[in-house]
């Protein structure tokens, strides 16, 4: 068996040609908590579930932080690498599709921001909830057009707005076609959220939503 160094769950995929979904819970969740969200965005789909390796008084975190909104730099660096090998591994183990699409949430989709800045080929689009700006790269690599969907909290009191538009801009350097949900509350996730993102999950992956039609 390859040696897969995260805590995580695998559900298999239930109806074929369907992109696989790589899930990356906020500060305090683990394996089990986008599940439902997994679900629900894409019902079928092969859903790969992480837990994040570093812990906050106890609770689960993808990487470290030195206060709020600051980042230790090195340990996310770490921590993007070893992302990006467990997919490697993963797709092997579980004979994934080509396509990989990342759902994150706050600090797990910080994770994800990070995978895009430092390694985008290993995914083939994101689906980002209250991301921030996880550092600013030298050059933003190529995304080779990568779809990429931000959904921000217009009254977030973690996430500013600029921030948001930010990283919109940095993943858009890079050549990946973004689109931003604005939900009206704050950092936590509502049902405009994952009914936006589902809907925009549908229209950049043609054959899940034929799938699903079927």
């Amino acid at each position: 068996m390859t040696d897969l160094d995260f805590i995580h769950r695998f559900v298999p995929a239930t109806s074929r040609d369907l992109p696989a979904l790589l899930l990356l819970h906020g500060t305090g969740g683990d394996e089990n908590d986008l599940i439902p969200l997994g679900s629900e965005l894409l019902s079928g789909a092969a859903l790969l579930s992480l837990r994040g390796k570093v812990l906050e008084n106890g609770m689960p975190r993808f990487f470290r932080r030195l206060s709020e909104g600051v980042f230790d730099l090195d340990d996310l660096a770490r921590r993007t690498e070893e992302l990006a090998r467990f997919i490697e591994n993963a797709r092997r183990e579980y004979k994934l599709k080509e396509q990989l699409v990342a759902v994150g949430y706050s600090n797990g989709a910080n994770l994800a921001a990070s995978l895009i800045l430092r390694e985008p080929q290993h995914i083939s689009g994101a689906i980002l909830f209250r991301a921030m700006v996880p550092f600013s790269p030298e050059a933003v690599p190529d995304t080779g057009g990568m779809p990429v969907f931000l959904s921000a909290g217009q009254r977030d009191p973690i996430v500013p707005a600029a921030n948001t538009k930010r990283l919109a801009a940095l993943f858009q350097g890079g050549g990946a076609e973004v689109s931003i949900h604005w939900h009206r509350g704050g950092h936590e996730l509502g049902q405009d959220d994952i009914d936006a993102a589902k809907a925009w999950l549908m229209g950049h992956f043609a054959s899940a939503a034929q799938a699903v039609r079927r």
